[in-house]
């Protein structure tokens, strides 16, 4: 895991409107690892998706830069919301991004239905989103995501329109899927202990402008699935720790 996939240089943002500058990020230095997962946690309005927005290359900085391991490398960007067309079925839901980049061919169709079989939607290869549960519907989205072969998967809330059984079903689900395709993730969340269950690291933010607070290295004894991690001796012992660096407080 010591081998860097994309290194965050001195990243600062400045948002303008009328009433003049936000300053969202303040200066974020960060090198991320290959195949590991990495969740970003901070108060509410620290700028966590704007972080997410500029990797996927959907804003720029304002100053500062990211550097790439190598050339062309691939970024998939997993949203809070499926966003599954309703008239589409579930195999060609998965096949969107690949016709929108021009790669859908015999061999990439057949490998995202071997995505589906492989990950329990086989049988629902050409039904429609609506008759689909709300976990299994952002299984497909992850799918989809996965579709494009992408080398970082950015995850933004991806479980949070869930009720809490589910979010926890589908945080082993998709721990077990990114770990099988041996994907680099970053994850944005506000629920601390999905983070621990779930990262190899956590990086906490300052509140708004943010920067990196601490970094946690996640180290857990008998590490299996993200509900069996929540049992551990260790797991409590993080929570209130970072729950402390968060510095949250009710008046």
């Amino acid at each position: 895991m010591e081998q860097s996939v994309l290194k965050i240089n001195h990243l600062k943002k400045i948002y303008h409107d009328k009433n003049g500058e936000v300053e969202a990020i303040k200066n974020i230095q960060l090198d991320v690892f290959d195949r590991e997962f990495l969740s970003i946690v901070g108060p509410s309005g620290c700028g966590k998706s704007s972080l997410l927005s500029i990797l996927a290359n959907l804003e720029k900085p304002t100053s500062g830069d990211i550097e790439f391991a190598k050339p062309n490398l691939k970024i998939g960007y997993m949203l809070q919301s499926d966003s599954l067309f309703p008239w589409r079925t579930i195999l060609d839901n998965c096949l969107l991004g690949l016709e929108i980049n021009h790669s859908l061919n015999d061999t990439t169709k057949k490998r995202v239905i071997e995505l589906l079989k492989t990950y329990g939607l086989g049988d629902f290869i050409d039904k429609y989103p609506s008759s689909l549960s709300g976990g299994m519907r952002q299984r497909v989205a992850l799918i989809r995501t996965l579709a494009t072969d992408p080398d970082i998967l950015l995850l933004d809330e991806p479980f949070s329109a869930l009720d809490y059984q589910t979010r926890l079903a589908l945080s082993d689900d998709v721990y077990r899927i990114i770990k099988n395709e041996g994907k680099t993730v970053i994850m944005v969340t506000h629920d601390l202990a999905e983070a621990i269950s779930l990262s190899d690291r956590i990086v906490v933010l300052t509140k708004r402008p943010s920067e990196v607070k601490k970094i946690y290295n996640i180290e857990i004894s008998n590490k299996s699935t993200p509900i069996n991690n929540r049992t551990t001796p260790e797991f409590s012992a993080y929570y209130d720790k970072i729950w402390r660096d968060l510095d949250v407080h009710i008046q």
